[in-house]
C-alpha cells in the first residue's frame, strides 16, 4: 500500500488484554508474527512473513519517531513508543509498542522483537495526535526527505530540551 492511497480514516481496536507481537531480522523483515498482530492488520502470515515491518507503516506516522527508533535499538538499547499503523485496507490502530534487541547466545543483535499493546485514548487524543501532526508537517515543508527528517527530528529534540527531559523520562510522564 502506497503512501497516496485511500486511507478509510476507521480506527480499529484490539481487547486490552492482547499483545501485539512480531518479530524482525536485522534489516526490519518480519520473520513472526503473532494471530493478534494478522488479525489487526489484515494479513495472512504468508503476506507478512520477509516483508518489511514497514508494511503496515501509517502516512501519519512521522519518520523522526522511526529514526529515534531505529537509533535506539541499533545500539541495543530498548525503546517505548506510540505508533500508529494501518491495516491492509486502510483502516488504522494505535499502539503502545515497546520495541527491544533480541541476542543470540554471544549477546550480539540479531534481529528485534516488538510487543504492541493498547494505549491510553487520552494520551493518544490529547499528546500524541497533535505532536505527531506536527512533526509531519515539518516534514512536509521540506521537499527533500532528509531535510524534511532533520528538521522534525530537531523539532522533537527541541521539544524535549525545553522540557528538560530525555525522550524515554517524557513518554512516561505523559
Amino acid at each position: 500500500m502506497s503512501k497516496n492511497e485511500l486511507l478509510t480514516g476507521i480506527e480499529r481496536q484490539f481487547p486490552d488484554d492482547d499483545i501485539i507481537v512480531s518479530k524482525t531480522d536485522l534489516k526490519g523483515r518480519i520473520i513472526y508474527a503473532n494471530k493478534v498482530f494478522l488479525d489487526i492488520a489484515d494479513y495472512s502470515e504468508a503476506e507478512v512473513l520477509d516483508q518489511p515491518h514497514s508494511l503496515i507503516r501509517h502516512p501519519k506516522m512521522p519518520r523522526c519517531v522511526f529514526k529515534l527508533l531505529w537509533d535506539t535499538i541499533e545500539a541495543g538499547n530498548e525503546i517505548f513508543a506510540y505508533v500508529i499503523n494501518r491495516t491492509k485496507f486502510g483502516d488504522h490502530y494505535w499502539v503502545l509498542a515497546h520495541v527491544t534487541p533480541s541476542l543470540d547466545a554471544e549477546g550480539s543483535v540479531v534481529g528485534y522483537h516488538s510487543s504492541r499493546r493498547v494505549p491510553s485514548k487520552t494520551t493518544v487524543t490529547e499528546t500524541i495526535e497533535p505532536l505527531y501532526a506536527a512533526l509531519i508537517a515539518k516534514e512536509e515543508e521540506f521537499g527533500d526527505r532528509k531535510q524534511g527528517l532533520s528538521a522534525s527530528t530537531e523539532m522533537l529534540l527541541g521539544i524535549l530540551r525545553d522540557k528538560g527531559v530525555d525522550y524515554e523520562r517524557w513518554l512516561f510522564s505523559i
